[in-house]
């Protein structure tokens, strides 16, 4: 990179990621990074909406690019950040977030490919993209950038009838560990946010009542998608000497402290 573009890199906009853009937490986070002054890459697997929330942001002001991209499939992520490298040139924040469940039924009812559909999504896609992220920010001028991964309440406690999402977070867990120790030669920080019943279309069932570790089905409390938005925008925030290794936000009063 030459001196101008180095100071042109400086200067401009910093460039976000938001894989799962399209709705629940992804889309929220992204229109918050936006009305925050972020360039914001936003990827899925369904480019209608991705293209709604690109084409509200350009009304708005904002610069926002839709990329369609299967985070399970190496080829696609790849492309992706081709088209990120071409346009922007760096990557400074990736929010890793987009996920899936399976079917809430005991382990030895679940479908191999069930497992797999999860495991793709919530671990080997987290790892696509942060591989890809973790090449780019460390060879980009000025070096560094952050990498911000989705958990779950469910890093810390499982709900019942849920062991493949439960293994997957538990495992995204481990991975953000590895990468913030990873990325300290290369000022590449990564931290994780766990978030506990966000009031989007995933979490829509907690509403209607979900099963509990007792046995009994209860209505669980809600929380606004929009304290989440504001959580991932203030780890994004952080200059690169501090990091949020791990937060946890969740409606005060789901059972989350004593569940069990």
């Amino acid at each position: 990179m030459t001196q101008a573009s180095a100071e042109a890199a400086q200067t401009q906009k910093k460039v976000a990621l938001v894989t799962g853009a399209g709705s629940g937490i992804g889309r929220a986070t992204a229109r918050k990074l936006l009305a925050n002054g972020y360039s914001v890459v936003l990827a899925g697997r369904r480019q209608a909406p991705l293209d709604a929330l690109a084409n509200e942001a350009q009304e708005q002001g904002n610069d926002a690019l839709a990329v369609a991209c299967d985070v399970t499939d190496a080829a696609s992520v790849a492309s992706l950040f081709d088209v990120i490298r071409l346009r922007y040139g760096r990557l400074d924040v990736l929010f890793n977030n987009a996920g899936r469940n399976a079917p809430p039924v005991e382990i030895d009812q679940i479908e191999l490919d069930d497992w797999r559909c999860v495991v793709d999504t919530n671990l080997t896609g987290v790892f696509l993209c942060t591989r890809a992220a973790f090449a780019m920010m460390k060879a980009q001028t000025p070096r560094g950038g952050r990498i911000i991964n989705n958990g779950s309440i469910s890093a810390h406690a499982p709900r019942p009838f849920s062991s493949a999402y439960t293994a997957t977070k538990h495992a995204i867990t481990g991975l953000t560990k590895s990468v913030s120790l990873d990325g300290r030669p290369y000022d590449i920080v990564c931290g994780q946010i766990d978030i506990g019943n966000a009031a989007t279309e995933m979490a829509e069932r907690m509403a209607r009542g979900v099963a509990q570790a007792n046995g009994t089905i209860a209505v669980e409390p809600l929380m606004d998608v929009e304290y989440v938005a504001d959580a991932v925008l203030h780890m994004a925030n952080l200059p690169l000497a501090a990091n949020v290794q791990f937060m946890t936000i969740m409606a005060s009063k789901m059972p989350f402290v004593g569940r069990g």
